[in-house]
């Protein structure tokens, strides 16, 4: 296993090129890339920049672990909306091939597309709850949703690249359960899944026993800690999650692929219009460190 990190938490929108070179210069193996809006592919990724920035990642010795867009209107009623979320995920796969990626993610999306309040601010609320309307039909929301997975995957198959779908709570995929039912109806080698213990974690989930559940389709990680009632993205070590029994868990169904450290909410880390600064840098240091040690003690090398 290696190390890796996304570029957001250090710095949320492009140009991305110092913060690839300060990840490698604090000793990651691995980069994520994001887009966060569809235009990004057009006002960004020109094929000049993918070019460059491919060269600069041989150059400093990482690679790309994954490429990040999530296309809305993936569950949306509306045929319109997931044909334009298709559309969105082939200029992923496109992007990402050409930067060199074999992983592409997107985040799953709300059924219906349903506004659900951010679980971060649920400690705060008396009530937590959604307006539902009664008369919304769950199954051919849920079929739907299906068709435009079993699209994604063709997509990633013709390309040969995987998809690392990513779990959130309320979503449509949010819990093992829903991955494994998700890869039972689409039936493509292509779909796995972007771990993520924080998102997992909060929807009553043991995070090393989604991984014996899921096994060799766990395709990517995203490494966070939180105590289960949100999905804060602490430092490694300083929530409830049991770290050396996921990494065992790793371990046991043969996963060798990137440890990506996401913090989001630690100090120093970047908001919209504000990049992190040193403090963030100290705290992904500090979680690489912790992990490591844990790794050492299962007999694990993580580089």
């Amino acid at each position: 296993m290696k190390f890796g990190a996304p570029v957001w938490p250090f710095q949320w929108d492009p140009p991305y090129e110092d913060t690839v070179r300060r990840i490698a210069k604090l000793g990651f193996k691995a980069v994520e890339l994001i887009a966060w809006q569809r235009d990004v592919f057009e006002s960004y990724y020109t094929p000049q920049r993918v070019k460059d920035l491919r060269a600069l990642m041989d150059d400093l010795g990482v690679e790309l672990s994954e490429f990040v867009s999530t296309p809305p209107g993936m569950a949306s009623p509306d045929p319109a909306a997931r044909k334009a979320a298709v559309e969105h995920f082939k200029l992923l796969v496109d992007t990402g091939v050409a930067l060199g990626a074999k992983l592409v993610n997107t985040v799953a999306p709300n059924p219906f597309e349903l506004p659900f309040p951010r679980i971060m601010q649920k400690h705060v609320y008396q009530e937590w709850t959604l307006d539902f309307d009664p008369n919304l039909d769950w199954r051919q929301n849920w079929a739907d949703y299906v068709e435009v997975v079993r699209q994604f995957c063709q997509i990633c198959e013709d390309a040969g690249v995987k998809y690392a779908l990513e779990p959130h709570p309320y979503r449509w995929m949010r819990n093992a359960a829903s991955m494994m039912r998700l890869l039972d109806q689409v039936n493509s080698p292509a779909l796995g899944m972007n771990f993520d213990p924080s998102h997992l974690f909060p929807m009553g989930e043991m995070s090393q026993a989604v991984i014996y559940e899921v096994g060799d389709r766990i395709f990517h990680t995203h490494f966070s800690d939180n105590d289960g009632a949100s999905n804060a993205h602490w430092r490694p070590g300083k929530g409830k999650i049991d770290w050396k029994g996921v990494l065992q868990a790793l371990q046991a169904v043969g996963y060798d692929g990137v440890i990506s450290i996401e913090l989001e909410d630690v100090p120093g880390v970047a908001h919209r219009g504000q990049d992190s600064t040193p403090a963030f840098d100290r705290e992904m240091l500090l979680s690489k460190a912790y992990l490591a040690e844990l790794g050492q003690e299962l007999g694990l090398t993580i580089t």
